[in-house]
């Protein structure tokens, strides 16, 4: 009898999120100038940036911009007030889904200990960015 866990599976093995782009250029400009992220490799139509201990691969596609979910979501613990900040400093919009949390101030999202904000890369990708809670 064959016993699934016996095979190598997906779980033993490391992610890394990926977003389509419509143009290079102005996509790595937003991702390591306006969101900081260093840049791990580039070849051309993709590249990869570093964000904690994963990456994040962006590549041109001609379906950027189609995806109307979150794409992304960081984990940034106590820094989010400041990188709310930050983004809005910057001119990055944070978009508003008040439904289901306590309140909204200066686009934080708070329900209980919970924190997040939520906003877009230039090809609409909807990023997220959380406290836990």
């Amino acid at each position: 009898m064959t016993i699934w866990s016996e095979y190598p599976m997906l779980k033993d093995h490391s992610s890394h999120a990926i977003l389509p782009c419509r143009d290079i250029a102005i996509a790595k400009a937003f991702y390591t100038q306006t969101l900081g992220l260093p840049l791990a490799a580039d070849h051309g139509e993709v590249f990869l940036l570093r964000t904690g201990t994963t990456l994040l691969n962006v590549y041109r596609s001609d379906f950027a911009g189609t995806n109307q979910a979150n794409a992304v979501v960081f984990d940034v613990h106590d820094d989010l007030k400041t990188i709310a900040a930050d983004l809005r400093a910057k001119g990055v919009r944070l978009e508003e889904y008040p439904g289901g949390f306590d309140r909204v101030e200066d686009g934080v999202h708070i329900l209980g200990d919970f924190r997040a904000i939520w906003f877009k890369d230039p090809d609409g990708n909807i990023l997220h960015a959380n406290s836990g809670g």
